[in-house]
């Protein structure tokens, strides 16, 4: 009953206590043996991996769309893979700090620091986030810099002139972004080939032949909203000789069939010139014959 219950729950909780003033007593008895508790410089090595770890994976959620990870996460990227770096070298002052490493990366079947270790350099390394930084990761490399520099215009120009226009065109006319924002989009395609150009070149000594997630998805949106929201399009540097080369195509079989009827014709007229000669040769002779 209630007074059963009642009675229960004072002595769960003073077995809890008596059981934590044990614990005290044991680890205080410096028993021997491999015991969970960390030293304080290993658990200051761990705190640090973990305040690291819950850093950088805000900045990648906060930051997945749209894509913003290379160029925002890149320095807590960095401050984890140096405190990771700690722990596995166990850097310290006190004899306690080699046995760091084995304390927190190995003593378990789960491994989390590992496991979460190798979670952010296989995300960081699909990401290509190298390709579009240098000095180390340090910072964002001088073309990625430039490339999100004209993407930034891209967007202020679309922003500005799709505003300005929907008062008095219909949803579906966008012709003053197009017009106005011709110039401003076509050399963002042109740098964006330019970059996919390097990139292949570079590829041959091993690198990835994707640029940076950034760049990719900074493309893709301006792409979509040019081409799908605004029905936009930039004339092509090689439309004069694919256009030539399929009228070239399209005109052969007409050439074909005319040069065709043409030589046919002409040769009818061949054939059907010796009858003529002849019959005018024949009257000669009626003629010759009656006279």
């Amino acid at each position: 009953g209630p007074a059963a219950g009642g009675a229960r729950r004072p002595l769960a909780l003073e077995a809890l206590g008596e059981a934590g003033e044990l614990a005290e007593e044991l680890w205080g008895a410096g028993l021997p043996g491999d015991l969970p508790e960390l030293e304080p410089e290993c658990r200051h090595l761990l705190a640090a991996f973990a305040e690291g770890s819950a850093a950088l994976t805000g900045c990648l959620g906060r930051r997945a769309r749209p894509v913003r990870l290379c160029q925002a996460c890149h320095r807590h990227y960095r401050r984890l893979l140096a405190q990771y770096g700690n722990i596995v070298r166990a850097v310290g002052n006190s004899s306690e700090s080699h046995n760091c490493a084995k304390s927190i990366l190995t003593s378990d079947r789960l491994q989390i620091v590992v496991t979460l270790s190798v979670f952010f350099n296989e995300t960081w390394e699909a990401a290509n986030c190298a390709n579009c930084l240098k000095n180390n990761s340090e910072e964002l490399s001088n073309s990625t810099v430039e490339f999100l520099d004209l993407f930034n215009k891209s967007l202020t120009c679309f922003e500005h002139n799709f505003q300005g226009q929907t008062v008095y065109l219909s949803p579906n006319n966008y012709t003053e972004v197009c017009k106005n924002c011709n110039e401003t989009y076509k050399m963002l395609s042109d740098l964006y080939n330019n970059l996919q150009r390097m990139n292949r070149q570079g590829s041959e000594s091993g690198h990835s032949t994707h640029l940076c997630i950034d760049v990719e998805d900074a493309m893709n949106i301006t792409r979509k909203l040019w081409s799908k929201t605004f029905n936009c399009s930039v004339p092509c540097s090689d439309t004069v000789p694919v256009i030539a080369v399929s009228s070239f195509i399209l005109f052969l079989p007409i050439v074909f069939y005319l040069s065709s009827f043409l030589h046919s014709k002409q040769k009818k007229r061949i054939l059907i010139l010796p009858k003529r000669i002849q019959s005018n040769a024949s009257l000669v002779n009626i003629q010759e014959k009656y006279s």
